[in-house]
Parts: structure tokens; C-alpha cells; sequence
């Protein structure tokens, strides 16, 4: 990076994509981002048509959407599978000896599968499915450390037209079965074990744990990862089956046949459902359906990540959330990208080991959280300076917004002060990325998420929906519908209502808060509901509260968020205990076990404090808003507290130390 643009970025954080990347982008300049973002609001289907000719219709469009508040469908009569358009279509020409899959395991391992092996393996775990007894229209769970194999089921139930609905693998068995009690799973898609941190995460015996109460499971089928006497693993007779020894049958010979030419699926019809917190403390099926979530991934990996056949990408997300179906799965396999795959922690067994990955692959497109990175700054720059990064080409963030300081150093320390950085904003509802700056296109500012996407009429308002004025604060919402925007809740259309069209008129909320400034750029500033974003992972403050109050100690409790360097938001939790319970540390590490029991390790709150009473209006309503400026060590109330019913409890809550 020259001085020149090092020093412009000093003075009005502005980051300039460098000469040689522009020259080689897929979008060039500001203008031609704005000519395809007018053309994609003003002529969508035409701008539609012309860029997903790269995916696989067996029939083409009869409409391309219709919109009825609040349900939409986009690319209506079209028929396709979308595990053709993120194998076959590449199996005709060099993609197929290309590699698809690079991963990397925790202890070390490694393996590779090209396009043309990880198309082979699918079609074989289809087979086995449609002997299982799946059929299109059926749930699938998947619950599945970072394996290859996970990816796999994933595509095996695309191609089938399964609904397949992945677990995140470090839920909690009870979380577990209520996510297959809700979607009321068929089969289950499992591992004996996972690795993480050199230690082994028993996913077998939790999902066992969880099949206790969950009837509508009728195969279990166990992926042999840990593969030792650590993992501890009960088969159950009939009803669970090795992988192994499941892909090692001879299928019947038209499970292949379906298999090998599988059937092309309604552009509406159900790809998966995928699970996030809400703020009623039960979880959301967020139901994607094929074409238009497809289309939308497809269009967005090319041109957000400027994907080249020449670039290794690595996204570090779990495919247990919505990151990784969207930008590891489909989105950069429709691309005929190679995805680098990572099964363990970024610090294991040392803070070098994502530096060390990527000089050891000669990763290109690095996309991780603001969280990981706050962790690595921490960490030290010698971890990162250790290893030759210089085949990094471009830098993503995800997950939540990332501070201007965090960005910086990720610019300058990771990407070398060359790589141009895409901070992303999107979310389980809307399936692909909605905000971010096109690397070859857009100067970036850290801190800021950048511009629309195509397709993507997205503002800032006032509450009655009135634009709000550059740099004004209001309510982040999309004004019309978009392809790859979630169709509803799995089972429940009235909360899918409810949840993210009920407070502006004809428009989604996103529950988030943001400004627009006066180059048209977009700050969000987090959620403005009680789902807190706490290390990338959405945690619902009702659902940590429902956990709460099921401990036979507990008599109350209220759950918040405060800033945090690290996290983004850290998780603190204000506990009333039952009379004759002592608040002393062995209440708290109860507690905090108990979240992982019925949650999982990920929502253990950062703070338990203990308080006699918790602050409640007269009607007996709990007010959050005192308890996140207690929870921030405001000294002094801040708006009314005139509904307050007792002044008292707030002082001493207070007055109190953790």
C-alpha cells in the first residue's frame, strides 16, 4: 500500500482498493457497481436472468416474483436441484479434477476432494437416504462437527429434496431435540465425536441423550471421527448405523438411479431450516427455499468475494450457522470455488494456527468474525507475523459489526496494508449478504458495512417509516422483497409475521440499528430487540432466562448485554434465588453449568450477579433498559424511571459488586 493512501486512510478512513486489484475485479469502479445496483431495482428480472445463467434450471421462470405482504416467491414455475448446480454442472470441464474441499483437521490430518469425489460421495449418501426411507418433503438433522462429511449430508439432502436442518455442534442434547422436536426430524445425521481444543466433544452420547425424547427419529447414522474409546459410543440395534458401513452397502438400483439423475425440485420448495434465537426463548426455524436463496449466495460470492477459479477461500464459520450454509457451502460450490475447511479452534494448539493454515495451504479469501479477530489482536501481532501471508489477496468480516480499530489492524497486521477488507452485514432471515463494499468497486471505511447489494432496497428510518436524514439514527429495514430472503418460520407463519413485519408497515425490520451517512454509506449499530450478538452467535435474552428459571434454586431472572472489546456484546444475567439459597459461588458455577447444559458453552453468561429483587414497573413488567446501564456501570438512571416501582432495588444493585 503506498504512503499516499496509508496517509488518506489516516485522515478520512477511507480505504482505496489498489491499482492492480481494481484492474482485475469482477466490478471495476463506483460507477459500474451503481449501473448494475440501478439495473437490479429497476429491470430485476432481466438483471436476474443475466446472472444466475451459471446455475443449472431444468425449467426457466414462468414469473419472476409475486409479493403479497408478507410472503413472497421469486422465480415461480422454475424447476431445479441445487446440488446439480454445485456439482454437476462442474463435472464437464477442468472443475472436475479441481479441488472442492481442503481440510484441515485439529489434530492435523488432512485431506482433499475435488469436485469429482465429493460429487461421488453424495450421490452414494443419497442412495443410502432414499434406502433410509428419505423422500423429498422429509426433515433431516444434521449434527456434525466441521467435517467434510458434513457437507456431504448437507448437498445428499439437497439433491434428495429433504429439508435438511443443521444443528450447531456445540448445542446442548436438550437444545438438540427440541430443534428435531420442532421440524420433526425423520433421520439423524451424527458423529461419534468431534475434536476441539485437544479434546473430545462427545456428540454421540448428546445426541443419544437428546433421541430420549424425540419420536418421530427413525435412523441414526454415526460418522467415525475420534474413532476411539474416548467418544464413548452406544449403537442402538436398528436404529443406528456407522457411515461406514452405510456407504460401504450396495444401494438399491433406483435409490441410484435417483442418485445419479435426481429429480429437479419447485423453485419454491423447501431447502433447509435453520435455527435462531428469538427473543420468546424458542428458537426460530427460519425457512430458505431453493432458487431464489440459491441465486441470491451464487451472485453475492462472486462478486462480494471477487471469487476467481485461481483462489483458495477459507470461511471460518461453522456450517451450523447460517455463514457457513451460505458462504461455505452453496454459495462458493455453485461458484465452482476451492473452500478451505477447518474443524477446530483458532487458538489450538497455539494462537498461530489460522496463520499457520493459511501459509500452508496458500489460502487467498479470508472471511471470519470481528471476534476472532479482537481475540488475535490480544493475542499479540508476533503470532501472525511468524507466518508468510502473502498469499492472502482480499479480507472479509462477519458475524457482527467490527470497530474501526480492529479493522485497522486487520488491514495492516493481517492483510499486509494490500488487501482490500468487505465487511458484510446480512442475517439467518435474509440468506445472503445485504450490505457490503465490492473490493474492486468501492473504497471502504472501517467501521461502516458499506453499501447495498443487488436486489437490495435497504434504508434507515424513523419509527412511523419516514427516511431518516443522513447521519440520524433509526431502524435498519428492507422495503421490498429480495430472492433469497427467508419465506417464514418453519410451523409458524403468524410469529414469522409477527417478528419481522408487524412494526413498520410493509416493510421488514431487521431488529437492527443503524445510520446512513452522507456518502450513502451504512453504519449498523447492533440490535435494537433483546437478541444479543454475543461473539457472532445470536443469543435470545428470553431464552437464557427461560434456562434460568428451570433451575430449582433460581425464583427470577433477566438477562442483558454490555459492550464488550472482545465479544461485541457480553452476556450478564441478574439472579433472584429461590428463599434459604445461598448466592455464593457454588450458585453461580450451577448455573453457569446449567446453561451449558440446556443451552450449550457458547451462551454461558460472562457476569451472574445476585440481587435480592429485580427492577420491575408497577404492572410488574421487568425493565431491561435499568438493568443494561447497572449491567454497564452507569452510575445514574438515563430516561424515565417514573413506572420504576421501587427506586430502592436499582440503588442497591448499584451499590452492589459481582
Amino acid at each position: 500500500m503506498t504512503d499516499s493512501i496509508e496517509s488518506r486512510l489516516k485522515e478520512d478512513r477511507r480505504f482505496v482498493p489498489p491499482d492492480e486489484f481494481q484492474k482485475r475485479a469482477h466490478v471495476t469502479s463506483h460507477a459500474e457497481y451503481t449501473a448494475m445496483y440501478r439495473r437490479s431495482l429497476d429491470e430485476p428480472e432481466a438483471f436476474w436472468r443475466e446472472h444466475t445463467q451459471d446455475l443449472v434450471f431444468d425449467k426457466t421462470w414462468d414469473r419472476f416474483h409475486a409479493w403479497k405482504l408478507p410472503h413472497a416467491t421469486f422465480f415461480e414455475g422454475a424447476k431445479l436441484n441445487a446440488s446439480v448446480s454445485c456439482l454437476d454442472r462442474h463435472l464437464d470441464g477442468p472443475r472436475r479434477t479441481k479441488a472442492a474441499i481442503v481440510f484441515e483437521g485439529e489434530p492435523g490430518d488432512t485431506r482433499t476432494l475435488t469436485y469429482f469425489e465429493l460429487h461421488r460421495e453424495v450421490v452414494r449418501l443419497t442412495a443410502h437416504l432414499a434406502d433410509l426411507g428419505v423422500k423429498a418433503g422429509d426433515r433431516v438433522t444434521i449434527y456434525m462437527g466441521m467435517v467434510p462429511e458434513a457437507i456431504v449430508a448437507m448437498l445428499a439432502c439437497a439433491r434428495l429434496g429433504a429439508t435438511h436442518s443443521v444443528v450447531f455442534g456445540g448445542f446442548s442434547a436438550e437444545a438438540l431435540r427440541d430443534r428435531i422436536n420442532d421440524c420433526q426430524a425423520k433421520v439423524l445425521l451424527t458423529q461419534d465425536a468431534a475434536w476441539r481444543r485437544g479434546s473430545v466433544v462427545p456428540l454421540k452420547q448428546m445426541a443419544d441423550k437428546a433421541l430420549e425424547e424425540c419420536p418421530t427419529i427413525e435412523k441414526v447414522v454415526v460418522y467415525r471421527r475420534v474413532g476411539d474409546a474416548r467418544a464413548h459410543v452406544t449403537m442402538k440395534e436398528g436404529r443406528d448405523v456407522w457411515w461406514e458401513d452405510l456407504m460401504g452397502r450396495t444401494a438399491s438400483a433406483a435409490s441410484l438411479e435417483l442418485a445419479k439423475k435426481p429429480p429437479a425440485h419447485d423453485a419454491e420448495h423447501p431447502l433447509f431450516v435453520l435455527y435462531t434465537s428469538g427473543s420468546t426463548g424458542k428458537p426460530k426455524g427460519v425457512l430458505h427455499t431453493t432458487a431464489g436463496y440459491l441465486a441470491g449466495v451464487h451472485v453475492t460470492t462472486k462478486f462480494v468475494f471477487d471469487m476467481k477459479d485461481s483462489d483458495l477461500y477459507w470461511c471460518t464459520a461453522d456450517i451450523g450457522w447460517v455463514t457457513g450454509h451460505s458462504y461455505i457451502v452453496y454459495g462458493p460450490l455453485s461458484c465452482g470455488a476451492a473452500c478451505l475447511v477447518y474443524e477446530g479452534a483458532p487458538n489450538f494448539p497455539d494462537w498461530s494456527r489460522f496463520w499457520q493454515i493459511i501459509e500452508k495451504h496458500g489460502v487467498s479469501i479470508l472471511y471470519t468474525a470481528p471476534t476472532a479477530i479482537r481475540a488475535f489482536i490480544r493475542a499479540g501481532d508476533e503470532w501472525v507475523q511468524k507466518a508468510d501471508l502473502s498469499s492472502l489477496r482480499l479480507l472479509g468480516s462477519v458475524g457482527e459489526p467490527i470497530n474501526p480499530e480492529a479493522w485497522t489492524w486487520y488491514h495492516r497486521v493481517v492483510g499486509g496494508g494490500r488487501c482490500p477488507i468487505v465487511d458484510t452485514w446480512w442475517q439467518t432471515e435474509t440468506g445472503s449478504i445485504l450490505l457490503t463494499t465490492l473490493p474492486g468497486a468501492c473504497y471502504s471505511k472501517p467501521g461502516s458495512t458499506g453499501l447495498p447489494m443487488f436486489g437490495v432496497d435497504i434504508a434507515v428510518v424513523k419509527d412511523k417509516g419516514e427516511d431518516c436524514k443522513a447521519n440520524e439514527g433509526g431502524k435498519l429495514v428492507i422495503r421490498r422483497p429480495w430472492p433469497s430472503m427467508a419465506r417464514t418460520l418453519f410451523g409458524d407463519d403468524e410469529r414469522y409475521k409477527a417478528a419481522y413485519w408487524s412494526q413498520i408497515p410493509d416493510v421488514y425490520f431487521t431488529g437492527d440499528g443503524a445510520r446512513r451517512d452522507e456518502d450513502g454509506y451504512f453504519w449498523v449499530v447492533g440490535r435494537i430487540d433483546d437478541v444479543l450478538n454475543v461473539s457472532g452467535h445470536r443469543i435470545g435474552t428470553a431464552e437464557i432466562e427461560s434456562a434460568l428459571v428451570s433451575h430449582p434454586i433460581v425464583a427470577e431472572a433477566a438477562a442483558v448485554g454490555k459492550p464488550d472489546d472482545l465479544k461485541g456484546q457480553a452476556l450478564v444475567v441478574f439472579v433472584t434465588l429461590k428463599n434459604g439459597v445461598t448466592a455464593d459461588k457454588n450458585a453461580k458455577d450451577k448455573l453457569a453449568e446449567h446453561i451449558d447444559k440446556e443451552i450449550g458453552k457458547f451462551a454461558r453468561p460472562d457476569q451472574i450477579r445476585f440481587t435480592d429483587a429485580l427492577p420491575k414497573t408497577r404492572s410488574g413488567k421487568i425493565m431491561r433498559r435499568l438493568l443494561k446501564e447497572v449491567a454497564s456501570g452507569a452510575t445514574e438512571a438515563k430516561g424515565d424511571t417514573s413506572t420504576l416501582e421501587d427506586l430502592g432495588v436499582l440503588a442497591k444493585l448499584r451499590a452492589d459488586e459481582d
